[in-house]
């Protein structure tokens, strides 16, 4: 009986993993309609540099109504607000960023991408995350190995911050003088660091090896649970970040190629006097 369950669990998640490409796609399409003309773009700001906009939405929803449809039983939780939060105790939880670095979208930037994770019985398991501007789509399955346009990926197994560059991200959440610190420990280590304003797409880029770490001081879930999905299974290493807490609650998260991981802690924790 056991072989059978976990043999189902397999195959429930190979389907799911192959439906949400489908919509990460879809969903990437329709937010670049929202393109075509910015200057009528609908835009409100949530608070400091935390922009939404119709797009977001109309993202969001159609998201949770392609997986609601093709997974009823499963929970949906989106950052707009559009999923069923009301049963996140379900086996399958599906975690959603419509658009991931709305700003950078807003402006007219090509840092930003759709994320779709899954937590399937209180473990991430799938990561999903779609950068329309190059059509390039990043997914793994856990213990199945990470992809970018189906070729697999790998992290960039640099042993010295000396040579890395590092997605320092930042949120105003953050202590200025926080953020700071880290800049500053970086750069005396000889490392180099980039802000891209799209956590889920900077770590999909650490998957890829494109960049070789990814620090945050606060984050939330639907930012990086595709990434955390990615990152390991592209042979990288991330700090412990819950799956089953308040999602509106932000958490610090370091993750990248394992041969720089104690020189990553030893940046994320530097604060400045």
């Amino acid at each position: 009986m056991g072989r059978q369950q976990e043999a189902e669990k397999t195959s429930a998640l190979a389907h799911r993993f192959s439906v949400a490409q489908m919509v990460a796609r879809e969903a990437g399409v329709l937010a670049q309609s929202f393109l075509a003309d910015r200057s009528k773009l609908s835009v409100e700001l949530k608070g400091p540099q935390d922009f939404v906009t119709e797009a977001d939405r109309a993202v969001e929803r159609l998201i949770v109504q392609q997986l609601s449809t093709a997974f009823p039983e499963d929970s949906l939780v989106g950052e707009e607000g559009f999923g069923n939060t009301t049963t996140v105790n379900s086996d399958a939880v599906w975690v959603i960023d419509p658009i991931d670095g709305t700003a950078n979208f807003v402006q007219g930037r090509n840092e930003w991408c759709v994320s779709i994770g899954l937590v399937y019985h209180n473990r991430p398991a799938l990561g999903v995350v779609y950068h329309p501007s190059s059509d390039e789509i990043y997914a793994a399955r856990r213990g199945h190995g990470a992809t970018r346009n189906g070729v697999p990926i790998q992290v960039s197994g640099r042993a010295s911050i000396s040579e890395s560059t590092i997605a320092l991200e930042y949120s105003p959440r953050t202590l200025i003088f926080t953020h700071l610190a880290q800049v500053e420990a970086l750069l005396s280590q000889g490392g180099e660091y980039r802000r891209n304003g799209s956590a889920a797409l900077s770590l999909a880029y650490v998957s890829d090896g494109r960049f070789d770490g990814y620090i945050e001081y606060d984050i939330y879930l639907w930012d990086v649970l595709a990434g955390l999905v990615l990152v390991t299974e592209a042979g990288g290493w991330t700090s412990d970040f819950s799956v089953e807490v308040d999602f509106r609650r932000g958490q610090s998260l370091v993750a990248g190629t394992p041969g720089i991981q104690d020189q990553l802690i030893t940046v994320m924790k530097s604060e400045q006097c």
